[in-house]
């Protein structure tokens, strides 16, 4: 033993120098609760690829929008799940003032005003018949620009009804850029863009799909990442750097900390990772069952992804993780 006075062990003697010590903190401010709004329905409907996640009523929502930010929340990220014949090839409910997600927004900026980060999903898979993030042409693919001008409508609709901060998760080339030309032409120079600038085509995102309702057929390989590719990650991650955005995010987190390491490398502006669907899942479907330790599990990946880099992790715990830190 090269250096026999040496002991590592000395620093995890106690819980008071372990916590004195500690290189990686979680606090609830870290944390944004995603949140799932839908439209027609009259109690709270259980997600069952989701234990205790739910697709909220208005009123409901208004209520656990509430208590996640008395908890100490650092935000809420809202995804709108309007009924099935609202959905059209453009996504105009998304845009409607009158949608379920605008209206949603206009509800929790009413009543929390900026007591916390209001979010929104600006994407069109949860709004269009076809299930794809995009405006599809004559042959059935995603057209990029069309797409483009739809998210700008999209990002205007929900910083007009009280949205802090759009996220753009498309995947398309340029979003980002004209989003924020878009934003600044009407006015809303002060609303945050989170792009979600590596976003990975993943297993992980499966019961996201059931809460959503998604109408997907098929798969978004043309327009999601390719899981092998990390350095065309970075690239897409510069790109939207370079076009304006104020945060960046990789997505999902688990399965990619190489990558939300890489980025938080070079990035000059916060990094935020999302702790999907399937991610959420797996780890509670193994404490239903009893092999794992459901909370201590859950908060041991949330501290990998901060420890792997994040400043912001979005985690269907956030508000447990909040409680159980208090």
């Amino acid at each position: 033993m090269p250096f026999p006075h040496h002991r590592p062990r000395r620093l995890r003697s106690t819980p008071a120098v372990r916590r004195l010590v500690a290189e990686t903190s979680l606090q609830p401010r870290h944390l944004v609760l995603p949140m799932f709004v839908a439209d027609g329905i009259d109690e709270p409907r259980e997600i069952p690829s989701m234990p205790g996640v739910v697709q909220h009523t208005r009123e409901s929502l208004r209520r656990a929008a509430a208590d996640a930010v008395t908890a100490g929340v650092g935000g809420l990220m809202l995804f709108g799940v309007p009924r099935d014949e609202d959905k059209d090839h453009v996504g105009s409910t998304g845009v409607d003032p009158g949608g379920i997600l605008n209206t949603a927004l206009r509800d929790l900026s009413k009543d929390l005003g900026t007591d916390t980060v209001l979010m929104a999903d600006t994407c069109l898979d949860e709004f269009t018949d076809h299930g794809h993030c995009g405006v599809l042409d004559e042959r059935g693919r995603v057209d990029n620009d069309v797409t483009n001008a739809q998210y700008v409508k999209l990002a205007v609709a929900q910083a007009e009804s009280g949205a802090h901060v759009v996220g753009p998760s498309g995947m398309m080339d340029g979003q980002v850029a004209a989003i924020r030309d878009g934003l600044d032409a009407a006015g809303h120079t002060d609303v945050i863009i989170l792009a979600y600038a590596a976003k990975f085509s993943s297993a992980f995102y499966g019961p996201f799909r059931d809460a959503v309702g998604s109408s997907l057929q098929g798969d978004r390989r043309t327009y999601q990442q390719d899981s092998g590719n990390a350095r065309e990650a970075l690239r897409e991650i510069e790109l939207d750097l370079a076009e304006g955005a104020d945060i960046i995010m990789v997505k999902p987190a688990m399965a990619y900390l190489d990558v939300v390491r890489a980025a938080a490398d070079i990035s000059p502006v916060p990094v935020a990772a999302y702790q999907v669907s399937g991610e959420y899942a797996m780890i509670s479907a193994a404490a239903a069952n009893g092999w794992i330790d459901g909370r201590a599990a859950a908060l041991e990946s949330l501290t990998s992804i901060r420890r792997a880099g994040a400043d912001i992790v979005l985690t269907y715990w956030a508000a447990d993780v909040a409680g159980w830190l208090t």
